[in-house]
């Protein structure tokens, strides 16, 4: 098999798995309580889940990101968590300006 269509046969595996679960979940969702105990249990995982993988991100950086220095990371972080809390949770601003002000931080 050519590399370009390993690459297709990947994309339409990690699409299937993908929107077969979302289906499901949208299938059960209204079965499920948004005051319930297993309805914050996920909450709680997935969010877990989610600052572990960007504590790892920031700490034990991979790819182009590994470049900068930690110091650096951490104040582009601190920085964005200010922005994000000063502009009312909105994510798209903090999020532009990451990538701005890293960029910004590891040119000097």
């Amino acid at each position: 098999m050519a590399s370009s269509q390993l690459i297709i046969l990947a994309i339409i595996a990690t699409s299937l798995a993908t929107f077969i679960s979302r289906f499901m979940g949208a299938l059960t969702s209204e079965k499920v309580s948004v005051k319930s105990k297993v309805f914050q249990w996920f909450n709680c995982v997935a969010y877990s889940t989610l600052a572990a993988l960007l504590g790892r991100m920031i700490i034990f950086p991979a790819g182009v990101l590994s470049d900068s220095e930690l110091m650096i990371r951490l104040i582009v972080l601190i920085t964005c968590v200010v922005i994000f809390i000063f502009t009312k949770k909105n994510l798209v601003i903090p999020t532009i300006l990451s990538a701005i002000f890293l960029s910004i931080l590891n040119n000097f």
